[in-house]
């Protein structure tokens, strides 16, 4: 061993705690030397400094197995666990373990591990046989993974050689046992120590996507069943490492946790510019992992499911789908089940991932599709998937064609399904290649012991809390939209209020939001803390208490999105920010605002007057059609067919139907029941009357529909299937049923529960108006039509959209004599309502 030693020390002989202490000082204080080279060359000195008390004890030492005819020692020291790596951090344990295959002198071990204890080295030891050290893997997982780590250092190598060999061929045998012991683990520590990404003071090492994870990844490898995605993950164990060994540094001390106070002299050692862009290069460290950990995990719970035949999920249909060679839609033994969910994705194995058909090049919405898609059954999109959508999908047109706004919508609208999407599109860098003002908020640290998240979580998770909230709005997308967007300013200096204001209205434009829709975003950013701030800091007394927050929102719908968009930031922000105090005080101001702005009339969330947004003038192709079904007497519609996506071709395709029917019962329910048994999922949709020749009333309907897996039913079939239904010849109602019952769909996502309500009677002179708020599913449309028709009402109007995934529907109803019903009447038509909703 060659050390560099003081004065007072003996380079001559080993067991002298003082020159190993010496020499290992001088190397941490070596100019240049530091990170990965640095923990190789301590990892070296230690080595040296071991080889050498062992020969000092009289034990020879061979590199590997004995020569032929040689006497073998029959004890070797070897490195287990972190130091059994070959990386030693400055403050790190030597885990050893002294190996013997027969009787040792009993003070052999003394005259090793004392002077590594007068160093003042941490030293984590075990006296074992070969046999002895694999019967404590096989009952304490923690030491097998420790062992699956060992590396010789001085003696017999022949006998270190056949005990890695044993643990690895132990290891691999029992994987499918240990492996869901080792993610227990995981998830204990996770719950235990919080994610790294998020901490404001983190645990390196125990916390998720910390360290212990990036050992447990390797571990994962040992096995030969998976392995972790590789891009990025070097550079994340490095960085990570390296911010250790300059804690460990700066503290003076073997810790993992990464203090407040710690953070500039961390930064300073690293040639980092502060505090907060070490804590972001963490983050991104740490969020690489936690991402590998989760791709890594799927991979093992499908191999093992596999293994225990629990591969196919009984009860589930499937189309099976066989490698090229075989005939389109051939089924074969071991054939890959998919199950449809949108245009251009299927469900297999558990993830979602591209049809064989998609074209990722020709579809730029199909990201937003994919992940939407998933999250709304409960999914993620798989890694190979995400990795094909970046490198393959060219940004979206500006503005945003409508399908992409409406898949934003529907993927922030699955709640808590949305978050693993989410990571899984930010970890290929999809988030900021469709909303580039991102990358200012991604990672970022809030230095505020109430907020618990990083701003770009916090946003997302905002949108979490939003999305159990839209049956309290009327516009729940525009909701979710600012639930996202609502903080984006904190990556601009200045007022993170008014700096979001003005990156909302490019976004919403770029988003393709409509100019009135714009300025109701830039409001609620703009005001996301006006509520709350007023009410807890403001006189509810005085009149300008209410004046201030009737200026800043106007309107009944946007003081509504406000109240919810308040509480959602709130509650995700952290249990100190939101209590039932606060939620009176804001509860309070928000119904005198409502009071004023309403002028003592309808409250938020109610109906807007019948008048509010009136009909356009009947087209001309409108009044055509009116007429025809007016002299006819039958119906008479037309299609037109229009590309959903940037291009024609790509994406779902959508229809604008026009029906004309002279009035009957039933109509509305019958003519959804037939465009949900075409798979057409209903977009828009308006009824109204008209009597285009003086002979009656025609009811006239306007649809926007899309096909739910991209291709349109035939144009004849769909007139044909519409005039069936409305002469009786084909019962919809149960056509629907014996699909279901031959196809049932994934149970899906936890929804917040349809809402059905009666408007005040202020909402129309003339009809009695009924809204109904509900997650759309197939058929919707059609169960509120018939129990509608159950209840013997007329509907009159009707102005019906899907916001993302949630339905906003408005129906004004009349008795058969055309009154308004009685508050008895309509409280059991709503009823029924709720009851067809289940």
């Amino acid at each position: 061993m060659t050390i560099e030693t003081g004065p007072s020390s003996d380079p001559s002989d080993p067991s002298d705690p003082s020159a190993y202490a010496a020499a290992r000082a001088a190397l941490l204080d070596r100019p240049g030397l530091t990170g990965r080279p640095r923990r190789a060359a301590l990892a070296r000195l230690t080595d040296d400094w071991l080889a050498g008390l062992l020969a000092a004890a009289g034990v020879p030492s061979s590199s590997g197995a004995s020569p032929s005819g040689a006497p073998s020692s029959g004890v070797a020291l070897v490195a287990v666990g972190g130091y059994g790596r070959g990386e030693l951090s400055p403050r790190s344990d030597l885990d050893v373990l002294l190996l013997h295959d027969g009787p040792i002198a009993p003070e052999l071990p003394e005259r090793i591990w004392y002077p590594v204890w007068d160093a003042g080295a941490k030293l984590d030891h075990s006296v074992r046989t070969p046999a002895e050290a694999r019967a404590v893997a096989a009952a304490d997982l923690k030491a097998q993974l420790g062992l699956l780590d060992a590396r010789h250092l001085a003696g017999d190598g022949a006998l270190t050689a056949a005990l890695r060999s044993a643990v690895l061929t132990d290891w691999r045998a029992s994987a499918p046992a240990r492996l869901p012991e080792l993610r227990e683990l995981g998830r204990e520590r996770a719950e235990r120590h919080g994610e790294l990404s998020f901490l404001l003071e983190p645990d390196l090492k125990e916390a998720r996507g910390g360290l212990r994870d990036l050992v447990a990844l390797d571990a994962v490898a040992a096995t030969w069943l998976a392995d972790a995605p590789r891009d990025g993950l070097d550079a994340a164990a490095l960085r990570l490492a390296d911010v250790r060994d300059a804690l460990h540094l700066a503290t003076g001390r073997a810790t993992e946790r990464l203090s407040l106070q710690d953070q500039d002299q961390v930064a300073e050692r690293l040639g980092v510019l502060d505090a907060d862009t070490l804590l972001r290069q963490v983050y991104e460290a740490a969020r690489t992992v936690a991402y590998a950990s989760d791709v890594t995990w799927r991979a093992v719970d499908r191999v093992l499911a596999a293994r225990s035949g629990r591969g196919r999920r009984a009860g589930r249909p499937v189309f099976r789908f066989v490698g090229a060679g075989r005939g389109a839609g051939a089924v074969a033994r071991g054939a890959v089940e998919r199950r449809p969910l949108a245009e251009g994705v299927v469900e297999q194995d558990g993830e979602a991932v591209l049809a064989q058909a998609a074209r990722p090049a020709a579809d730029p919405v199909l990201p937003l599709r994919a992940a939407a898609a998933a999250a709304q059954n409960g999914l993620t999109v798989s890694y190979a998937t995400v990795r094909r959508l970046a490198a393959e999908c060219r940004p979206l047109p500006v503005p945003w064609p409508d399908e992409a706004r409406e898949q934003l919508v529907t993927l922030l609208g699955a709640g808590e399904a949305a978050v693993p999407v989410w990571e899984a599109l930010e970890a290929e860098g999809l988030v900021t290649k469709l909303l580039p003002d991102w990358e200012r908020v991604r990672c970022r640290p809030q230095r505020n012991a109430v907020h618990r998240w990083t701003v770009d979580r916090h946003l997302v998770e905002t949108a979490v809390r939003a999305a159990a909230m839209t049956r309290r709005v009327a516009r729940p997308d525009l909701l979710l939209v600012a639930a996202l967007l609502h903080d984006i300013g904190k990556g601009w200096p200045g007022d993170h209020s008014e700096a979001g204001e003005v990156i909302v209205r490019d976004l919403a434009v770029r988003m393709g939001f409509p100019a009135e829709d714009t300025e109701t975003l830039a409001v609620l950013v703009r005001h996301h803390l006006t509520l709350v701030d007023t009410a807890t800091r403001r006189d509810p007394d005085d009149p300008a208490t209410v004046e201030a927050i009737t200026k800043a929102v106007g309107t009944l719908p946007e003081l509504e999105l406000l109240h919810a968009l308040t509480e959602a930031d709130a509650l995700a922000t952290g249990p100190a920010a939101w209590s039932g105090w606060r939620a009176s005080l804001v509860d309070g101001l928000v119904a005198r605002a409502a009071a004023q702005l309403a002028g003592g009339g309808v409250a938020p969330g109610e109906a807007a007057p019948e008048g509010a947004a009136p009909w356009a003038r009947p087209s001309a192709e409108q009044e055509r059609i009116a007429v025809e079904a007016a002299r006819t007497g039958g119906p008479a519609l037309s299609l037109l067919a229009r590309a959903e996506g940037a291009d024609p071709g790509s994406g779902p395709m959508g229809v604008e139907l026009t029906l004309a029917v002279p009035d009957r019962p039933g109509l509305l329910g019958t003519v959804a029941g037939v465009l949900a048994l075409h798979r057409l999922t209903v977009r828009s949709a308006g009824l109204r009357e008209l009597d285009p020749v003086g002979s009656g009333p025609v009811l006239l309907l306007s649809w926007r529909v899309a096909a739910e897996f991209g291709e349109l039913p035939e144009a004849a079939r769909l007139r044909a299937d519409l005039r069936r239904a409305l002469d009786g010849s084909l019962d919809v109602s149960r056509r629907l049923a014996e699909r279901d019952a031959a196809a049932p769909r994934r149970r899906g996502i936890p929804t917040p529960p349809p809402l059905v309500a009666v408007a005040p009677a202020v909402a129309s002179a003339t009809a009695t108006v009924l809204e109904v708020r509900a997650h759309d599913a197939p058929g919707l449309l059609h169960r509120i039509g018939r129990a509608l028709d159950g209840a013997g009402v007329r509907v009159r109007t009707a102005h019906v959209s899907t916001l993302g995934a949630e339905a906003v529907d408005s129906f004004y109803l009349t008795d058969p004599a055309g009154r308004p019903l009685t508050a008895g009447r309509a409280g059991e038509v709503a009823a029924a309502v709720r009851a067809a909703l289940g």
